[in-house]
């Protein structure tokens, strides 16, 4: 299955995985990379890889704006959303890890307002 993507006003592309699967396919490929990944705080959302090594802020906020929007988060309480932001460096899964999850070693935080959210739209 393809990942969604979403082209950045910058051009730069961020993909999002569609599923737990799809997910894990998508954090595998860059798993050990210095690409910017994004995913909420909470869990159910998609993972979001910036396909860029060097995203401005813009993109990043961008792309956070775009996972919280597909997040169950988002759909189930329509407020600010919290995402973690981090590299493919920062991620391993353990064989016992259900699909879709990872552990992350360190993050930055960013917090998504529900006015930004609500104001945007798939490209």
């Amino acid at each position: 299955m393809k990942f969604k993507e979403f082209i950045l006003k910058s051009g730069a592309k961020a993909l999002l995985g569609r599923n737990e699967e799809n997910n894990d396919e998508l954090v595998s490929l860059y798993k050990g990379k210095e690409n910017i990944i994004l995913h909420t705080s909470a869990p159910g959302s998609p993972f979001c890889v910036i396909d860029s090594l060097n995203p401005s802020k813009e993109d990043i906020c961008e792309a956070s704006i775009a996972c919280a929007s597909k997040s169950q988060d988002w759909r189930d309480n329509k407020s600010d959303v919290i995402m973690h932001q981090f590299t493919g460096k920062d991620v391993n899964k353990g064989k016992e890890m259900k699909k879709g999850t990872w552990n992350v070693k360190k993050y930055k935080t960013i917090k998504i307002k529900k006015a930004d959210i609500e104001g945007f739209r798939w490209q």
